[in-house]
């Protein structure tokens, strides 16, 4: 499977980029992960318009044919074990391609939203997009080995 991370916004820390890096090396065994970083406006000014420019980074950024699945607070809440099953299905399902985004400090865009074919939260909880990054990679790390029954998740 190929799944594309489309970020608003790069990791600043060095702790965020050394996690985001752990993980990216633990899914190599499972998944091609291909992050695109999508450059952050400055939303003070003027909200829509900073939206509307990433919006049309983030939707260029999408392959062909995959299936979005856009990250907000307002979308499916799945447990570890329902995250593992989803993944396992989207397989089963053929979708070889799978693009998440994550939006930046203002949200996302209506277009943006328009071409999410699902919306999934990462809980109810609002969380800098930084360590949402981190925690979709745990996540996805989590599921392939859950799905393989391989030792980590208890």
């Amino acid at each position: 499977m190929r799944i594309t991370l489309i970020a608003v916004g790069r990791l600043k820390e060095p702790y965020w980029r050394d996690a985001a890096a752990e993980y990216l090396k633990r899914l190599r065994p499972y998944a091609t992960i291909d992050i695109v970083e999508v450059p952050d406006r400055d939303v003070t000014a003027d909200e829509r318009g900073a939206l509307k420019v990433e919006a049309e980074g983030i939707l260029r950024a999408v392959p062909d044919g995959a299936h979005v699945v856009v990250l907000e607070i307002g979308g499916r809440q799945m447990s570890s074990e329902g995250f593992s099953a989803w993944l396992e299905l989207a397989g089963v399902e053929g979708r070889s391609s799978v693009a998440f985004i994550l939006g930046g400090a203002a949200g996302l865009d209506a277009s943006v939203l328009a071409r999410a074919n699902e919306r999934l939260s990462l809980g109810a909880m609002t969380l800098p997009h930084q360590l949402a990054r981190v925690v979709l990679l745990e996540q996805l790390y989590r599921g392939f080995r859950i799905m393989r029954g391989e030792p980590y998740h208890r």
